[in-house]
């Protein structure tokens, strides 16, 4: 998966959920890793 689409993915995922400065950053970072593991 591009690196470009999968950070958009995990920042709209992140930013739906709506938890916060630091609960948006850690969300972003999980979606972000999981998304590269499962696509890899």
């Amino acid at each position: 998966m591009n690196k470009l689409f999968r950070a958009l993915i995990a920042g709209w995922g992140a930013r739906k959920l709506g938890l916060g400065c630091i609960g948006t950053i850690i969300v972003f970072i999980i979606l972000y890793y999981l998304l590269g593991y499962v696509f890899r």
